[in-house]
């Protein structure tokens, strides 16, 4: 009884001229043909294990590979770990060549190599219907190959609410988290202004230039939230509102002070209480933001000292208070009154749990590791102490191994 395969007259035809290039030419040959045809008929996972078996073939190693790669021997095993690599990220150019962006990400993700495919999903514009979208956003966001434009497919694609709750699933990455905090302003604040406009036009009223920014459209039109009327999302105007404090582009925080110019004309059925220091959102976020941008700036800092006195400092709320004046310092560049605000309410507290720099940070900013060693002799903290006065020595050329001079 025969098992043979049914093959069909190209497959057929594969198999003998393997048999004949063999004869004619070679092994080198006959897996030059086999890596030859497996691209042209475009089977690329194929197509990697051929290229193996050529990697292998001219290694001198065995074709049909027994045990790990840990039991070869050293040249040989870091040559062909090489090969592995160099097949792999071959496969994966030729995934990414034919458009297949999703296909090519185990690839290049299994060598380290994510470069390519975040230049791909860069360059990625979905049509209408594109069925590949869903494989790009889970590529690109849920498994990191680039954050940021996974973000914005996501706010294009399925609209603010999936992405401000994509947000906290952001990486911790402080430039990714500000690109995408920026984007989610920016679109927010345009479907507000749109609104806006389309409202007063339709009641008849004289509508600002084009390009007016939220506070000219709601100048004398305070009827535009008489009978708890709201022309946005209020959660989601919140939610964006409380994102903008990380912001740091002029243009997108004026934007995010529009919110809060908006918010605070609200009828109160539509505020969300928030949390300490930002118990009134639209108010508070409208301080902040003001000072980042230059306004108000001495009456801004008071407030969030009035806030911090004002908390219990034994909670949480008073460790956030202090954390979030300190960061607002940090912003205005006043080190010298963050590093006092950080000795005082944040000793004891792990830096990696912190919303803005700890002391040992700031006073690295300064240029002041002296303070730092006062600061950490009088709070018990030997790690730093030692990192401070090793600073200090290096700096003054006293050697590292006598720091009491």
């Amino acid at each position: 009884m025969s098992i043979a395969p049914d093959l069909t007259g190209q497959d057929s035809e594969a198999f003998l001229t393997l048999d004949k290039t063999l004869t004619s030419a070679g092994p080198g040959a006959v897996l030059d043909r086999l890596v030859d045809h497996l691209t042209e008929r475009g089977e690329l996972r194929a197509l990697l294990d051929a290229l193996l078996l050529r990697a292998r073939h001219e290694l001198g190693l065995p074709l049909i590979q027994l045990g790990s790669l840990a039991d070869l021997p050293e040249p040989t095993r870091s040559s062909y770990e090489q090969r592995y690599v160099e097949a792999i990220r071959s496969v994966g150019e030729r995934f990414l060549e034919k458009g297949d962006i999703a296909g090519a990400w185990p690839y290049f993700r299994a060598i380290g190599e994510p470069e390519p495919v975040s230049r791909a999903i860069d360059s990625f514009q979905p049509v209408e219907g594109d069925e590949s979208l869903n494989q790009i956003v889970e590529v690109a966001f849920n498994q990191g190959a680039n954050p940021r434009k996974g973000f914005e497919l996501i706010l294009d694609h399925y609209g603010t609410c999936s992405a401000i709750s994509a947000f906290e699933h952001l990486p911790p990455d402080e430039a990714t988290r500000i690109a995408c905090c920026d984007r989610l302003t920016r679109q927010l604040h345009d479907h507000l202004v749109a609104n806006l406009r389309a409202e007063i036009a339709q009641r008849g009223q004289p509508l600002p230039a084009e390009g007016a920014l939220i506070p000219a459209l709601l100048a004398g039109n305070e009827w535009l939230f008489h009978d708890d009327a709201y022309h946005i999302d209020v959660s989601h105007l919140s939610a964006t509102v409380r994102l903008a404090p990380m912001l740091t582009d002029p243009e997108t925080l004026t934007r995010a002070a529009g919110l809060c110019e908006y918010g605070r004309g609200l009828s109160e059925r539509h505020k969300y209480e928030g949390e300490p220091p930002f118990e009134q959102t639209f108010e508070d976020h409208a301080i902040y933001l003001g000072a980042l941008l230059g306004r108000d700036v001495e009456n801004a800092v008071a407030h969030f000292r009035r806030k911090l006195e004002s908390t219990d400092l034994d909670r949480s709320d008073g460790a956030l208070s202090a954390q979030v004046l300190v960061r607002l310092l940090v912003r205005l560049n006043r080190l010298e009154e963050a590093i006092g605000l950080a000795a005082e309410h944040l000793a004891g507290l792990p830096e990696s749990t912190l919303i803005c720099p700890g002391v040992a940070q700031l006073c690295q900013r300064a240029g002041q590791p002296e303070r730092l060693a006062a600061i950490a002799r009088a709070q018990g903290d030997l790690v730093n102490y030692a990192a401070a006065i090793l600073q200090s020595a290096s700096r003054s050329g006293t050697p590292s191994s006598d720091p009491s001079r």
